[in-house]
């Protein structure tokens, strides 16, 4: 009988970036596997009892903490105490060549480290599947698309497998988005302005009044002016 594989992602101990977690966790998906991801600050007790009710195949891992000597062979004992030690422990993270020697050399599974590719673990985790169930019991992957493959960073039409540029789509959205003031009549600045100012018609007609009722005091200094001379 065909079926998925089951992957368990956690992110064990301190560790608080799990960006690259998720990541692999939707790669995995996308691969056709069903994966469980545990969340942050996962003790080895709890992985190993996530990963026996769920009933995983696959344990993996991911550590940036640097406390990869002390986890994985803390899980991996958990698993062979629990009788669930021929599933897969895998993982990631910051490891350098010689811990990943040593780690292999007691139990534990592939480990890649930074830079290493999504679909290299995923055909790893296949691999692994097929070798202790047999190919017939691999349900078969689902079709990908070559060009999402090469262009990760664009979206690929379905219809005419032209490839579109996102944020370009979203820029000119939010440009047609815009409304363009009508040219007859005020623009709407200039309108909320004009309104703005209610006094300005009152202030107009106080200059007029003052400057007519200064009117007849300049003709009285005239007239006196020319008196004396």
């Amino acid at each position: 009988m065909q079926r998925k594989i089951r992957v368990l992602v956690a992110k064990p101990g301190l560790d608080g970036h799990d960006r690259g977690a998720k990541v692999v966790a939707a790669a995995l998906r996308d691969a056709g596997m069903e994966v469980i991801y545990t969340g942050l600050h996962q003790t080895p007790e709890q992985i190993v009892e996530a990963a026996l009710q769920e009933d995983v195949d696959v344990v993996a891992l991911s550590i940036l903490s640097g406390a990869h000597m002390t986890l994985f062979p803390e899980v991996l004992e958990l698993m062979r105490r629990r009788g669930i030690d021929d599933k897969l422990l895998t993982g990631g993270g910051i490891i350098s060549p010689e811990d990943m020697e040593a780690l292999a050399k007691m139990g534990v599974g592939r480990l890649f480290g930074p830079g290493s590719s999504t679909q290299e673990s995923a055909e790893y985790i296949r691999s692994w599947f097929v070798s202790k169930h047999g190919p017939r019991a691999l349900a078969p992957a689902p079709a990908t698309n070559d060009a999402a493959v090469a262009a990760p960073g664009r979206a690929t039409t379905a219809r005419s497998g032209r490839t579109a540029r996102p944020r370009q789509r979203v820029r000119a959205a939010r440009g047609k988005s815009k409304a363009t003031p009508a040219r007859a009549g005020a623009s709407p600045k200039r309108r909320v302005r004009a309104k703005a100012k209610p006094g300005a018609a009152s202030r107009t007609s106080s200059r007029k009044r003052r400057s007519a009722a200064s009117a007849p005091s300049r003709a009285r200094r005239k007239a006196a002016a020319r008196r004396r001379g």
